[in-house]
């Protein structure tokens, strides 16, 4: 713990203090006085609290302990090391981005390339007001806002 109970008694004493001079002017000594008492108790744990808190952050942390050389794993410790090969792929990732992105080859002339440019999505007009009755058109925005 860092300091020692002393701190907590003098935070304590002057919370106690602090509330019994603030409560004095509104209530009578005796109910002041209980009051104090009160805030010195709750003073006093916020103090121990507060010390506990600091303790465990001002800790210092554990060192990680250096790894055992051992020369059966190449000197490492079993576990402690982790050791991947990727075989090489770069033929198929050139082969995959020569081709077309349907999965098909690369089209060698033009007019096959021009077919594989994009082409923006045109949906069909799904309501229409041309050639409606007027009256209708009203009965609709009536019932749509409630009147």
């Amino acid at each position: 713990m860092i300091g020692t109970w002393r701190w907590n008694v003098g935070f304590g004493a002057v919370g106690g203090m602090m509330s019994l001079l603030f409560s004095m002017s509104g209530n009578t000594f005796a109910v002041s006085c209980v009051r104090g008492i009160y805030a010195f108790a709750v003073f006093f744990l916020l103090a121990f609290l507060f010390r506990a808190i600091l303790r465990i952050v001002a800790m210092p942390q554990p060192s990680v302990p250096a790894l055992h050389l051992d020369e059966q794993d190449g000197g490492y410790e079993a576990g402690s090391k982790f050791e991947a090969v990727i075989p090489d792929e770069s033929d198929q990732l050139h082969e995959m981005l020569k081709s077309s992105p349907d999965g098909r080859p690369a089209a060698p002339n033009a007019e096959a390339a021009q077919t594989n440019q994009f082409q923006p999505l045109k949906p069909p007009q799904l309501v229409s007001t041309q050639n409606k009755d007027p009256e209708e058109l009203a009965k609709a925005v009536r019932h749509l806002t409630g009147g």
